[in-house]
């Protein structure tokens, strides 16, 4: 159960943040997808009829309902790693699966799963630009005069977007909330106006419309699901921003809320086609009345608004999980929330996006021409979430095969379907998640293993733990004891910390109390405080060095001095005094070596990429003032 949720299901404020920010990208769709479907200018255009916008109305409808409802809603939500989703929490419980899955299968399978979360990052990119410029849009059905101010009029709104999100998501959803929830009862209740001009278009929810025009026109249909796949956009927003709301809140809002809105305004707008062919030119703007059309752009942009806030914070949440994974460097990470520990803000994340959104507005100008780049980011992420799934649900449920076998079997059919649509768009915009996905990949991997071969060297360099300190036991002589106790990090407790080295060969110093500490990120989202600790006595009686493991959840914010506080006197040797305690921190220098450990481009990435990595006293909360910084260097 996640802090945001009580026994009886998540609080009524609970639901209507969720529906301020995770829905905004599912919830904005209507505004662009049947418009792009039938779009003349489609390098395969579907040809307007009666008997196509049934079969397209339908594959919309059933698109939803089995992406979303079933896949997400339905299913992905309930595997969590404890209240954390996305693609992360799936990738660490398959590295968590032990012995049920081969080795070389699982490291194939996150590899998998990190390029998913990557394509994600283009996801996160895209949805800004497409949804804001496809809502300020709605301008030219008002006044066509407007159109030179829609691109500016988009980076302005884009711009204001991410300066608030150091507010964090609490604070927006408590303004955002009432915003979606009334999009979506307006949407819901154009939708209700054009169905009744043209009741036979309820007819499109029977599956036999949908199969027959996927069967009778494939080569129609087949390209028309390039299109369509954006009516699920942000379907994995919703599954990686879980950890901010929990599953229940975020599956009541969608059933009882989101969905019946949407599927309304889909339905609306089709009606609104078959009465009159020529408005596919903007169906959804077009359904409402001529003076309430200014209103709705408004209202549309404030939405859409919401809708990039969606996968801002869902990018968030999969960047401090990469990061506590070892697939990034380690992030400044700002907690925006008392009540929610998974509600975050990640400075260069946010900056980073603000400058490729603005980049894309700028760079396209248009939906309708980033229409086929946000299809193919979804559809490719959409599909490794649902492999993972029906993999960690065998090893975690012991699910029957024959019965994951029909499921994965029908979903998947589905997503591969929209992959290979939307592969035929390659060259028109398709290219550029494939490109973001294979870049941020790139980086995540070679920071994987340019971190191992860095833990590797600095272990020799440090040497053992133990006979370093044998050694110092036998000459006592060399070294003068001064009062007060010494924190050393270090990444584990078999190598002597380089700091501590430095001090004792160096400075001829060692103080009466040391204390060496380790801070171990385990692969789930929180730990109890009574598993925090860890304290090891390292053998040597009462010298007045120990070794202490400090356990956090990739979700936690790693506060040192609290939890050494919880230490009892004893179990340390000796009373610590924290507060005049001094902090030593090795810091390491990178440099490009010769030694065959990776490409040299791959090494001038790893060493740019180390240059993100936030300041350790500030991370773990330490001290500036009694915090004492001892360099080295490494060659990789």
């Amino acid at each position: 159960m996640t802090r945001t949720e009580t026994a009886d299901g998540p609080r009524l404020a609970v639901v209507v943040g969720a529906l301020g920010v995770v829905f905004g990208d599912i919830g904005t769709s209507p505004i662009y997808t049947l418009q792009t479907v039938f779009n003349p200018e489609d390098p395969h255009p579907v040809p307007v009829s009666t008997a196509n916008v049934y079969g397209v109305v339908s594959l919309i409808f059933w698109s939803v309902m089995i992406v979303v409802t079933v896949t997400y809603v339905l299913l992905a939500l309930r595997v969590d790693n404890d209240g954390e989703g996305g693609i992360m929490a799936l990738i660490t419980l398959l590295r968590r699966a032990g012995k049920k899955i081969e080795p070389r299968k699982a490291a194939f399978l996150a590899a998998v799963g990190l390029f998913g979360a990557a394509l994600f990052f283009g996801d996160s990119m895209i949805t800004p630009a497409i949804s804001v410029l496809s809502a300020v849009e709605g301008l030219k059905v008002v006044q066509p005069s407007l159109g030179s101010l829609v691109v500016p009029i988009t980076a302005g709104i884009i711009i204001a977007l991410f300066l608030a999100q150091r507010r964090g998501t609490a604070a927006v959803g408590k303004i955002f909330g009432p915003i979606t929830i009334t999009w979506f009862l307006v949407i819901g209740g154009l939708g209700l106006s054009g169905i009744a001009q043209h009741p036979a278009i309820l007819w499109a929810l029977s599956p036999t419309y949908a199969v027959g025009f996927l069967a009778g026109h494939f080569d129609i249909a087949f390209f028309a699901l390039a299109a369509i796949v954006l009516a699920v956009t942000g379907a994995e927003a919703l599954y990686a921003d879980m950890g901010h709301f929990g599953r229940q809140a975020i599956a009541r809002g969608w059933l009882l809320l989101v969905l019946p809105a949407c599927v309304l305004s889909y339905l609306g707008q089709g009606a609104l086609i078959l009465e009159d062919h020529a408005n596919i030119s903007s169906p959804f703007f077009l359904l409402a009345p001529a003076w309430s059309r200014l209103p709705l752009v408004l209202l549309a942009t404030a939405a859409t608004v919401i809708a990039s806030q969606a996968v801002i914070t869902g990018a968030y949440s999969v960047t401090s999980q990469a990061a506590q994974l070892g697939y990034l460097p380690r992030l400044r990470i700002i907690h925006t929330s008392d009540s929610s520990i998974g509600q975050i803000y990640v400075p260069w994340i946010n900056w980073m996006l603000l400058l490729s959104v603005l980049t894309l507005v700028f760079a396209f100008r248009s939906s309708a021409a980033l229409a086929y780049a946000f299809g193919m980011a979804v559809t490719g992420t959409i599909t490794i979430t649902t492999t993972l799934f029906f993999v960690v649900a065998r090893t975690r449920w012991n699910t029957p095969l024959w019965l994951l076998g029909v499921g994965a079997a029908v979903l998947l059919t589905v997503d591969l379907l929209f992959v290979a649509a939307n592969l035929t768009k390659l060259v028109h915009g398709a290219w550029l998640p494939l490109l973001i996905g294979l870049v941020a990949f790139t980086v995540m991997k070679t920071w994987q293993t340019g971190r191992d071969i860095v833990t590797a060297q600095r272990r020799r360099m440090e040497g053992s733990l133990r006979d370093f300190i044998a050694e110092m036991q036998e000459n006592t002589a060399a070294t003068v004891c001064v009062p007060g106790t010494a924190v050393f990090l270090n990444r584990n407790k078999e190598a002597a910390p380089l700091a501590l080295r430095a001090n004792v060969e160096h400075n001829h110093v060692r103080h009466e109390h040391i204390l060496i500490i380790s801070i171990r990120f385990e692969p789930v989202p929180r730990i109890a405080d009574e598993e925090r600790m860890e304290v090891d006595g390292l053998g040597f009686g009462d010298d007045g060095i120990v070794h202490v493991t400090a356990r956090f959840g990739y979700a936690e914010t790693p506060a040192l001095i609290p939890a050494l506080r919880g230490l009892d006197d004893q179990d340390t040797e000796g009373h610590l005094g924290l507060d005049r305690a001094s902090f030593y921190l090795s810091k390491i220098d990178l440099r490009r070596g010769d030694a065959p450990t990776m490409a040299a481009w791959r090494k001038r990435l790893f060493i740019a990429t180390s240059y993100l990595t936030a300041d350790a006293a500030e991370h773990f909360g330490l001290p500036r003032n009694r915090t004492v910084i001892m360099g080295s260097h490494i060659e990789i």
